[in-house]
């Protein structure tokens, strides 16, 4: 019995040590970006999923009239799932808020506004 619970303690201290996905550098430049900024209102965030079998980033709208914006892992834009005018976004990826799965915060600006 002591020996179950020994591999089983193991086998869950190497899945607590997995590494996390790399985040692409356009990611990483954004939030350099974000952070030489006023804090904006919403704070700024970087989420991350799995959709449609790839790793995404979403960025959420900083208001209603303006996009939210969809990374692929090469950092292009695959679509913008929400925000604009009427709030659903360009239309281009519907099912993003039901299909996405995995999320993961990967940065949210916690500075306090001035």
């Amino acid at each position: 019995m002591l020996r179950a619970i020994t591999i089983l303690a193991l086998l869950f201290s190497l899945n607590a040590c997995q590494s996390e996905a790399p985040i692409p550098v356009c990611i990483e430049n954004l939030i350099a970006e974000w952070e030489s900024n006023p804090v904006t209102n919403p704070p700024s965030s970087v989420f991350q999923y799995e959709y449609n079998g790839m790793m995404v980033y979403y960025l959420p709208p900083m208001n209603g009239d303006i996009y939210s914006n969809l990374y692929n892992e090469n950092c292009e834009i695959i679509c913008h799932p929400d925000g604009g005018l009427t709030g659903t976004g360009d239309g281009q990826c519907p099912d993003f808020a039901k299909m996405r799965k995995n999320e993961r915060l990967v940065w949210k600006d916690m500075r306090e506004a001035n």
